[in-house]
């Protein structure tokens, strides 16, 4: 895959913008000044350093609100990078992965490229979970049928661990990340999610922050979450 598509898939900037910034060589391939037109495969490790040197690493725990577009938002849409880059100390990190407009709660930032590599790659499996409410009262088969795997138009889920809450809630973990995949597998199942909340990433949980609050990822829990990744 072509490094600006590499980059602009994975929320750092459009195509263009990335090639801007190889222009600047501040794009770098295993410690290697990239060039435009260069490709890039799984094993690789790509970084963006603004001034073209190792810079410090930053991670934060985000509560994204819904209604906020994590990738590619239409002309009429909210940006997650508006909405943090009015912090001064957000505006040099990007968000990990996506959350879809109509779920909220926790995203990863950060200007680390190792982690967006890890986290992404599916070659990883790494745990997320999230508590989801449904419209309608939850069938005594659900847990059973969630966890075995559900088919979603020709793809069988992988196997996940669910808890039933109540009637019309339950918590789920998984280590796959299709697109729109609980609402599609809640809907496989005869039933429609009314609201979508990601709790935690690895060990990283969303605590106590309230939407559109962030705080910093530091010390034991930012050595545990690094680990888990294997960096």
């Amino acid at each position: 895959m072509r490094i600006n598509r590499y980059l602009a898939l994975r929320g750092y900037s459009t195509r263009r913008g990335v090639d801007e910034l190889i222009e600047k060589k501040q794009v770098f391939i295993n410690n290697r000044v990239a060039v435009l037109g260069d490709k890039v495969n799984k094993e690789d490790v790509v970084e963006v350093r603004t001034q073209g040197t190792p810079k410090k690493y930053l991670y934060f725990a985000y509560n994204k609100p819904v209604g906020i577009v994590t990738h590619s938002p239409q002309e009429d849409e909210v940006d997650i990078k508006k909405r943090t880059e009015r912090f001064s100390d957000l505006r040099d990190v990007f968000p990990v992965g996506r959350l879809d407009k109509d779920s909220h709660g926790l995203i990863i930032l950060t200007n680390d490229g190792r982690v967006t590599d890890r986290l992404l790659n599916p070659d990883y499996e790494h745990d997320k979970e999230y508590i989801v409410r449904t419209t309608r009262k939850l069938r005594e088969s659900f847990k059973k049928n969630m966890e075995a795997g559900v088919d979603i138009e020709g793809y069988v889920t992988k196997k996940c661990v669910v808890r039933v809450m109540n009637d019309f809630a339950f918590s789920i973990i998984l280590q796959e990340g299709k697109k729109h995949q609980i609402r599609r597998m809640v809907v496989a199942l005869h039933n429609d999610v009314a609201d979508l909340e990601r709790v935690r990433v690895l060990n990283i949980r969303l605590t106590s922050l309230k939407p559109g609050e962030y705080r910093k990822i530091e010390e034991k829990e930012l050595r545990s979450f690094l680990e888990g990744l294997g960096l």
